[in-house]
C-alpha cells in the first residue's frame, strides 16, 4: 500500500509533456495560429478601417491549415481556379500567399511564359512556399517580402491579384489598396475571397469575415470598381475589382 502510494505521489507531481513548437491546427477552418497585433497606423483609429475591426495576421506557425488534404473539399479551390480564368503568358499576383496553396495552382495556369508573385509579410511563410515550389519543380514563382502597407508589388504589372482569406487581416488597408490599384496592367483585375459574414453556417470566427457591404465600402471610394462577383463558392465571396477611372 505504502509503495502504491509513493508512486502515485510520484506520477502527480510529474510534469507534463512540453508541447509541440509547431502546433497542428484545429481542423475547423478558423485561423488556427495568430501573430502579434499589428502595429497601429497614427493616421486611423488603431485597430479599425472603416468601422470594422482588423483581424490579425495567422502565424507561419499554422502553415499546414492552409494545405490541409480537404481544403478542395470544404472551400471548391477548384471551382474558383477556373473563374479566376488566368491564361498562360499573364502575371498573376498572390497576395498574402502564405506558403503557397493558391500560388502554385496558378503558377500551373499561367505557365512557363507566364509568372506569379508571391507576397507575404512572413519569410517562414516564404521559405515554405520556395520548398514546395522546388519540390515540385515550378520555376516560375517569385517570392517577394511584403511590409504591412507595402506588398512590393512592381507597378503596371500584375493582370490579376488574388486575395484569400487576407484582406480582413491587412494591418494598413488603406496603402494596400493603393499599392495593389499601382500594381495592376491597365486591364488587370483584383479578386478578391473572403469568407461570407452574411452567413451564420460558415463556420469561421465574425472576425475573419466579411459581408459585400463592407468589402464595397472599403473598395469603391478608393479607385476601384466592381467588375463582377460569383456567388458559387461554399463559404466565401468572390469579388473581383477593376481600377476606376
Amino acid at each position: 500500500m505504502r509503495r502504491l502510494l509513493a508512486l502515485t505521489v510520484l506520477l502527480g507531481c510529474a510534469p507534463a509533456p512540453e508541447a509541440s513548437a509547431d502546433p497542428t491546427p484545429t481542423p475547423a477552418p478558423s485561423a488556427p495560429v495568430d501573430a502579434p497585433e499589428p502595429k497601429p497606423n497614427p493616421e486611423r483609429e488603431p485597430g479599425t478601417f472603416e468601422g470594422r475591426t482588423l483581424a490579425q495576421t495567422m502565424s507561419y506557425l499554422g502553415a499546414s491549415w492552409l494545405t490541409r488534404d480537404n481544403r478542395d473539399d470544404e472551400e471548391n479551390t477548384t471551382l474558383l481556379h477556373e473563374q479566376l480564368a488566368l491564361a498562360p503568358g499573364q502575371s498573376a499576383c498572390d497576395l498574402g500567399a502564405g506558403n503557397g496553396y493558391h500560388s502554385l495552382l496558378m503558377a500551373a495556369a499561367v505557365g512557363e511564359s507566364g509568372q506569379v508573385i508571391a507576397s507575404d509579410l512572413q519569410p517562414q511563410m516564404l521559405e515554405r512556399l520556395q520548398a514546395r515550389a522546388d519540390a515540385a519543380g515550378i520555376t516560375n514563382v517569385r517570392t517577394v517580402l511584403a511590409k504591412p502597407g507595402d506588398p512590393a508589388l512592381p507597378p503596371n504589372t500584375c493582370d490579376l491579384i488574388l486575395l484569400v482569406d487576407v484582406y480582413h487581416e491587412l494591418a494598413d488597408p488603406e496603402r494596400v489598396l493603393a499599392a495593389m490599384r499601382a500594381a495592376l496592367t491597365e486591364d488587370g483585375r483584383i479578386a478578391l475571397v473572403e469568407y461570407r459574414e452574411e452567413d451564420p453556417d460558415v463556420p469561421i470566427k465574425p472576425l475573419h469575415k466579411m459581408s459585400k457591404a463592407q468589402i464595397l465600402r472599403e473598395y469603391l471610394p478608393r479607385g476601384f470598381a466592381l467588375d463582377s462577383q460569383f456567388d458559387g463558392l461554399p463559404w466565401q465571396h468572390l469579388m473581383f475589382f477593376t481600377a476606376s477611372d
